[in-house]
C-alpha cells in the first residue's frame, strides 16, 4: 500500500530517484517494474506496479470505445502507457511525452493512493490543491466519517 508525499526532484534528462520507502515496496510488489501513464482527468501521472496494471488493462481495452469519454479514457490511458523499470538505485527515465503532459519539470511530488502513485509537478499539486473545494461532493462521500 502506497500512503504519504514524497518530495522529489527530476534531472534535466527526465530521471527522477524513487524515495526509499516507496522504493522498497515497489521491489517487494513488482520487483521494480512498473507502468507510467497519463491520468485522465488531471494533468499528472500514473504510476502503477506491473501486477496492477495487467490487473487493469483488460478493463481499459473493455471500455465501450463508441462513448467519446471512454475512448478519450483509452487513448490516454493506453496511448501513454510506458512500461519501466527501476535500476540498481532506484531511479526510472520518464520519457519527454509523459513530462510533457503532465508538465513536470525538476520539482515534483509523488503522493500515495493506495496500490498507484501519482506524480505531479509540485506547482500542478498546489495548483490543484487550491481548486480541490470546487464542485459537488459524491453521494459516496456523504457515509464517510473521517
Amino acid at each position: 500500500m502506497f500512503l504519504g508525499s514524497h518530495t522529489i526532484t527530476m534531472d534535466s534528462k527526465g530521471r527522477l530517484a524513487i524515495p526509499a520507502k516507496i522504493r522498497d515496496a515497489l521491489m517487494s510488489a513488482c520487483e521494480g517494474r512498473l507502468v507510467i501513464t497519463a491520468h485522465t482527468e488531471e494533468r499528472c501521472l500514473l504510476v502503477y506496479p506491473e501486477p496492477q496494471w495487467l490487473d487493469l488493462l483488460p478493463k481499459i481495452e473493455a471500455l465501450p470505445n463508441i462513448h467519446r469519454k471512454a475512448r478519450l479514457a483509452q487513448r490516454l490511458l493506453l496511448g501513454y502507457a510506458t512500461p519501466l523499470e527501476m535500476d540498481g538505485n532506484g531511479r526510472v527515465l520518464l520519457s519527454q511525452p509523459l513530462r510533457d503532459y503532465a508538465d513536470l519539470d525538476k520539482k515534483l511530488l509523488l503522493v500515495g493512493q493506495g496500490k498507484k502513485l501519482e506524480l505531479w509537478s509540485e506547482s500542478g499539486w498546489f495548483e490543484w490543491l487550491g481548486a480541490a473545494g470546487e464542485g459537488e461532493m459524491p453521494e459516496e462521500m456523504l457515509s464517510l466519517s473521517l
